[in-house]
């Protein structure tokens, strides 16, 4: 009998998924070179990101609208859409952007990961989806994880100014990043993902522009050249291309293993952190983002159901 050496997960998917995780871990990085180059504002920096990012969206809703078996939205799925993308990429962003003012990119990653415990928080709380055991487990791994994490970063700068308003904002990050994850996962089945993440980024844009119109910083986008080089990355690099990698992984390996994959981003935040931002590596920090990862690993395993025997 012939063995079939072809791999568990398709080599082609797995780079995909791969490049796409760690683009997306650029973001932090990014965001702190731009404010320590520019002295910008998180608005500013939050407004050049969608403004470039803007025609990529157009273009896909465009193009899904288009289609023949495009799904019509009732007036309650607009709502809904626009309300998930506000929440998910306009409060969110911001939130995570002004908190990046104040902690290390390491650490926003490592808080920003524990959006995935929130997601089981709110499907129990609000859809009676019951906690597992295992899921019990990742959510202890995940915030011992970040509590060791946390007290090493107290015990290299305890002097560091705003640290714990900038980790709150950034937990307020995970915690509206994580609604727009859990009602996303509801309205998605209905009206298609292309469809709905358009539309969402959509209304996300909607919010900052009309946010920046009132209150932004005009002058500052004419006097740094640089600034609009970083708005132009951030929506490149760090948005529009790690979203079509991701989901080109996941049509071709799935979502438990672009989960399994992903992983991998604050990792590679940490390592970026420290060659691009020379942000230190401490033994607290390794062993925090283990537990943090084996955790949220756990939170993203779907065993397979069992089968009758043949």
């Amino acid at each position: 009998m012939q063995v079939s050496t072809r791999p568990a997960v398709p080599v082609a998917g797995f780079l995909i998924t791969l490049l796409g995780a760690v683009l997306f871990s650029t973001k932090a990085i990014l965001v702190k070179l731009a404010f320590g180059a520019t002295h910008t504002d998180a608005l500013t920096l939050l407004m050049l990101r969608m403004l470039f990012s803007l025609p990529f969206y157009v273009g896909v809703a465009v193009l899904v609208s288009s289609r023949k078996d495009n799904v019509r939205m009732t007036r309650a799925q607009w709502g809904l859409v626009a309300l998930l993308g506000a929440l998910g990429y306009y409060v969110s962003s911001l939130l995570d952007f002004i908190g990046l003012q104040y902690v290390s990119a390491g650490l926003e990653r490592l808080i920003l990961f524990l959006y995935p415990s929130f997601v089981v928080f709110i499907n129990a709380l609000f859809f009676k989806e019951r906690i597992t055991g295992v899921q019990k487990w990742a959510l202890l791994l995940t915030y011992l994880g970040i509590g060791i994490a946390y007290v090493g970063e107290l015990t290299i700068d305890p002097s560091r100014q705003g640290l714990y308003l900038g980790s709150f904002l950034v937990f307020l990050c995970a915690v509206t990043y994580s609604m727009y994850i859990a009602g996303s996962g509801k309205i998605i089945p209905l009206v298609g993902a292309n469809k709905f993440t358009a539309y969402a980024m959509l209304a996300a844009t909607a919010g900052i522009f009309g946010h920046f119109a009132l209150v932004g910083r005009g002058e500052v986008l004419a006097a740094s050249q640089s600034l609009w080089g970083y708005g132009l990355g951030l929506a490149i690099f760090s948005t529009v291309l790690p979203s079509f990698l991701i989901s080109q992984g996941l049509k071709r390996i799935g979502a438990n293993n672009v989960a399994i994959i992903s992983g991998i981003g604050p990792i590679s935040t940490i390592a970026q952190a420290h060659f691009f931002l020379h942000e230190p590596i401490f033994l607290a920090q390794i062993g925090g983002t283990v537990l943090v990862v084996l955790g949220v690993l756990l939170l993203s395993w779907k065993r397979p159901a069992a089968t009758a025997a043949a």
